[in-house]
């Protein structure tokens, strides 16, 4: 029987593990193939000055952090497709020309869509389309990622030696909203104000659940938060393992599930009904 394949689209070295940890690390020990594409190299993350020490640049840093983050994860590979950081919206950097957020879209979907071609995945995941928290690289790659799962299985969109391919399955990734409501809760009792959060304060976590779309899928994770926690920990310069958690004795009960938005097969119903993202996937 071939292994089910799932392929994750996301911008950043250090999405696969904040986001996806857990799940990515559920899956893999089911057996699942599971592949990443990363579509920038994180060059205008900010990074503490000590923290390049023995490195060139920011975003040779940044990607030899997703290096070790893949070996706790395990992906069978990982697609690096170069594009420059952006940046948040509307700063400087997100008006170079040659940032993600700046790069035809046409060109970034041919990326993605050599790459399911290659890949030949069963379910295919990215951002909603808020991009989580705003992130124009966020919504970069998922727009092309949504653009590229039709794309792949038209035989008029041409790519030399690689065949049309049609995945199953197109999940948004998503937080349910009681939870994000949680953090928010939790941020005002300590003082914080949950519409600027983060390092640079540039994070407005009220527009998450603002933007939050509806969920289909819950996946379980609990017995999977310690590989979630290594993996994310290999990304120090972005704050990996030093960011405050819930305890996990909590955790299993405030965060037991990873939520989806099912994009295709769109559901019948804005409910939960799936807990498993393979459900219903037929094996070629």
């Amino acid at each position: 029987m071939s292994a089910r394949r799932l392929l994750i689209s996301y911008a950043h070295p250090d999405d696969e593990s904040f986001g996806l940890g857990g799940l990515i690390s559920k899956y893999v020990e089911q057996g699942v193939e599971v592949y990443l594409i990363c579509a920038t190299n994180g060059d205008v993350g900010t990074v503490s000055p000590e923290m390049l020490n023995g490195y060139g640049s920011v975003a040779e840093l940044r990607l030899a952090e997703l290096e070790r983050a893949s070996e706790i994860l395990k992906f069978k590979r990982v697609y690096k497709l170069g594009f420059k950081d952006s940046g948040m919206m509307g700063s400087e950097t997100s008006k170079d020309p040659l940032c993600l957020w700046q790069t035809p879209q046409e060109i970034v979907v041919r990326r993605v869509v050599e790459v399911m071609r290659e890949v030949r995945p069963h379910v295919v995941i990215t951002f909603n389309k808020y991009g989580g928290y705003g992130h124009p690289d966020h919504i970069a790659i998922q727009r092309a990622t949504t653009t590229a799962f039709s794309l792949s299985a038209d035989p008029a969109y041409e790519i030399d030696g690689l065949t049309a391919y049609q995945p199953q399955k197109l999940y948004y990734s998503n937080i349910p909203k009681r939870q994000i409501q949680f953090m928010i809760n939790v941020m005002r009792l300590r003082g914080m104000d949950p519409r600027r959060v983060g390092k640079n304060k540039d994070i407005d976590v009220q527009a998450i659940v603002d933007n939050a779309e509806p969920i289909h899928t819950l996946v379980d994770i609990r017995h999977y938060y310690d590989a979630w926690d290594r993996a994310s920990a290999c990304h120090k310069s972005q704050l990996g393992g030093g960011a405050p958690r819930i305890p996990k004795k909590l955790r299993k009960y405030l965060a037991p599930y990873q939520g989806f938005t099912r994009v295709f097969p769109a559901p019948a119903a804005n409910r939960i009904d799936e807990r498993d993202l393979f459900d219903g996937v037929r094996l070629d």
